[in-house]
């Protein structure tokens, strides 16, 4: 699936309050008159996108993998939308089975704002030093505590990260992580340091002192949800058991 999260309050059902999950269970009551709960790979925060997010669900209805992705598309608003349909089996499990996840934390880094980018990137007008950035990043590659990046922590704050990089092209600045699974608010609290860093504001050395540290929600500011884009959950061979129309 893919989704502009910005007028939703995250991926996860509210009762009070628009989400993804429930615009997506709502058109799947359109069309197959069940009450169906469904199950995301990745849970998104309020106003984060996605490109490319997975969810489950069973069903008693037996329409064609094309038939599900065009009806679900015609019930659902315009900015969530299903990119293709996959048959399962049983055993399968969207969140315990993913191998990683990918996500994309997008900058505009330029001395003017962009109404044509504003609701996919955070505006930082200053010049960012992205070499310093990515200097900072070593520190993240592997397997560590990363509670000093989330403030919201339950249980074992231990994540294994297999990418942290910064490039940039043109007027525009990615930070790409790659990690088996993340804390809440990690990578947006992990792209508020580092952008300290890129404006001189904090030193490598500290932000390497304080990634060590141990200790929770030291580093940041989190970052705006804007910028934020789930870009890629991956498993073992895509999906097991999957079937493709």
């Amino acid at each position: 699936m893919e989704y502009d999260g910005t007028r939703y309050h995250g991926s996860q059902w509210q009762a009070s309050e628009p989400t993804i999950q429930g615009e997506v269970e709502r058109a799947l009551y359109k069309l197959t008159a069940e009450r169906i709960r469904i199950t995301a790979s990745s849970r998104t925060d309020a106003g984060v996108h996605a490109k490319g997010q997975v969810i489950s669900f069973m069903s008693k209805s037996s329409f064609s993998l094309q038939t599900w992705v065009k009806a679900l598309n015609f019930y659902l608003p315009l900015d969530i939308v299903v990119k293709a349909a996959y048959r399962v089996n049983q055993a399968f499990n969207v969140r315990r089975d993913a191998l990683s996840r990918e996500y994309r934390y997008c900058i505009l880094n330029r001395f003017t704002r962009s109404p044509l980018t504003q609701r996919f990137t955070y505006f930082v007008p200053q010049p960012l030093d992205i070499d310093a950035m990515n200097y900072a990043c070593q520190v993240l590659i592997g397997e560590h505590d990363f509670a000093p990046f989330s403030p919201l922590i339950s249980g074992r704050a231990v994540r294994r990260v297999h990418k942290a990089e910064v490039s940039k092209r043109g007027d525009l600045v990615n930070f790409d992580m790659v990690a088996n699974s993340f804390l809440p608010h990690q990578v947006r609290n992990t792209i508020g340091g580092l952008i300290k860093v890129g404006l001189g504001k904090m030193s490598v050395e500290t932000f390497w002192e304080l990634a060590r540290s141990g200790r929770a929600g030291l580093i940041g500011p989190t970052a705006p949800a804007c910028g934020l884009c789930l870009m890629k959950v991956n498993y073992a061979n895509f999906l097991p058991g999957e079937v493709k129309e």
